[in-house]
C-alpha cells in the first residue's frame, strides 16, 4: 500500500471498513468529520491517517451532531464530504439530515449498523437503522440509501454513493453493518482511470441571487458553492428557487416540500439497483445487505432439492424498489423476506407484493446472527406445503 496514492489499485485482503475508507478516497472525498463509535471506528481511524496524505482533511468532533454539521459546511465550501457513524450517531444526526435534505446538500453518511436499541451491543451487526435513515427526520422527504453485502461492495457502493450525492445534490447513506465492516475478504481496486466519478454542477456567477435558480429544481439546480465569488442565500426554512425565505406563499411552500422529493423520484430508475435471479422461480427470497449471502446459499440448496427458488437483492433500499418488487411478485407464488432485524422493510415489500403472491417474513433464528441457509431452507419447505 502506498499511503500517498489516492487510488490503491490492486488486489487486497482487508476488512469492509478498510474498503469503505479506500472507496471514499478513490471517489475524491477530501473532507470527513466523525466521532469514534464501534463498529465504525476503523473507518474514522483509517481516514484520519490517509486523508492528510492525499490533500484531504479529517476532523474528529466532540459528537455526531458536530460531525454532520461540519460535513454539511464543508460540502457547501466545495468539498466532497462524508461522515461515518453507527446507530446511536444516526439518531443524533437526524435533525441535520433534514437540514441537508432541505438545503440540497451533497453528503455521504456511512452507517455501520449495530445491535440496538439504545447503546445495545456495539460489536454485533444488525440492520436496525433501515427505516430510521428514511423516516427519522421530521417532515416529508426522500433519501437515497445503498446496501452493500460484502467488503468489495463497501468499496464499490461508497464510490457510487458519492456519485449520486454529487449528481443529485442529496445526502446518500451507505448501510453497512458490524459484520460487514469487520469481515475480511478479497477486494479488487481498479486503475484510477477505470473509476467513473461524477462532479456536481456549480452555479455561474450572477449579480444577484434572483438571477439564478439555486434550489427546487426537479432536474437538479447547479450549486452556488461558497468561496467562489458567488452571492448565495441558504436557509433551511421554507425558501423559493433563489434560496430566499418565504413562509407565507402556499405555492412556494408546496414547491419547497415537493421539488426535492420529485428530484429523487423522477430519477429513481437511475438510482434504484436490484439483482433479480427469479426468472424461473416459484419462491423468491428478498433481502438486502449481508443477509443476501445467506439467501443465495439457501436458494442453491433449495434448487438442489428440486425447489424453484430465486433471489431478489435490493442494492438500493431507498428510494424503495417498488416496481422491481411488484415485477417479481407477479411471476412467483411465494415471496420470503429475509432481514437481520424484526422486519423493517417487510411491510413495504408486502404492500407492493401481497396482491400477487403470498408474502412472509423470516428473521434470523437468533436476532443479531447471520441467517443459516439450512434454517432458510426449512422455512421454504414449510411455506410451499
Amino acid at each position: 500500500m502506498q499511503p500517498n496514492k489516492r487510488v490503491q489499485t490492486g488486489t487486497h485482503f482487508e476488512m469492509g471498513n478498510w474498503a469503505c475508507t479506500e472507496g471514499a478516497i478513490a471517489a475524491g472525498c477530501n473532507f470527513v468529520a466523525g466521532y469514534p463509535i464501534t463498529p465504525a471506528s476503523e473507518v474514522a481511524n483509517l481516514l484520519a491517517a490517509r486523508l492528510p496524505k492525499v490533500a484531504g482533511t479529517f476532523l474528529q468532533t466532540e459528537d455526531e451532531i458536530s460531525a454532520i454539521c461540519s460535513a454539511i459546511g464543508a460540502s457547501w465550501a466545495g468539498c466532497k464530504a462524508m461522515t461515518v457513524t453507527s446507530g446511536p450517531g444516526i439518531s443524533l444526526m437526524q435533525e441535520n439530515i433534514g437540514f441537508a435534505v432541505a438545503t440540497e446538500t451533497p453528503l455521504v453518511i456511512v452507517d455501520v449498523q449495530r445491535f440496538g436499541p439504545s447503546t445495545g451491543v456495539p460489536s454485533v451487526g444488525l440492520a436496525g437503522d433501515i427505516v430510521q435513515v428514511a423516516r427519522g427526520s421530521h417532515g416529508d422527504y426522500q433519501i437515497i440509501a445503498l446496501c452493500p453485502e460484502s467488503p468489495q461492495e463497501m468499496f464499490d457502493l461508497t464510490i457510487r454513493s458519492f456519485n449520486l450525492a454529487e449528481k443529485y445534490r442529496v445526502p446518500v447513506f451507505v448501510m453497512a453493518d458490524g459484520f460487514m465492516g469487520h469481515m475480511r475478504e478479497q477486494i479488487v481496486i481498479p486503475e484510477k482511470d477505470q473509476i467513473q466519478l461524477k462532479d456536481r454542477k456549480i452555479a455561474e456567477p450572477a449579480e444577484t441571487v434572483l438571477e439564478r435558480q439555486d434550489f427546487l429544481d426537479a432536474n437538479v439546480a447547479p450549486m452556488p458553492v461558497f468561496g467562489r465569488g458567488l452571492k448565495a442565500h441558504v436557509t433551511s426554512s421554507c425558501h423559493d428557487e433563489h434560496g430566499m425565505r418565504n413562509l407565507t406563499d402556499p405555492e412556494v411552500m408546496h414547491r419547497y416540500a415537493m421539488r426535492p422529493i420529485e428530484k429523487i423520484l423522477n430519477h429513481r430508475d437511475d438510482i434504484v439497483q436490484v439483482q433479480d435471479d427469479c426468472e424461473a422461480a416459484t419462491v423468491a427470497l428478498v433481502s438486502c445487505g449481508n443477509v443476501s449471502r445467506s439467501a443465495r446459499a439457501a436458494a442453491r440448496l433449495a434448487r438442489s432439492e428440486g425447489i424453484a427458488a430465486g433471489t431478489l437483492r435490493l442494492l438500493t433500499c431507498w428510494p424503495f424498489p417498488d416496481k422491481e418488487i411488484r415485477k417479481v411478485a407477479e411471476k412467483v407464488d411465494h415471496m420470503l423476506v429475509l432481514e437481520n432485524n424484526t422486519g423493517q422493510l417487510y411491510p413495504y415489500i408486502k404492500a407492493e407484493a401481497a396482491h400477487a403472491c403470498r408474502v412472509s417474513f423470516l428473521g434470523p433464528q437468533i436476532l443479531g446472527q447471520i441467517h443459516d441457509p439450512q434454517y432458510i431452507l426449512g422455512h421454504i419447505k414449510e411455506i410451499i406445503q
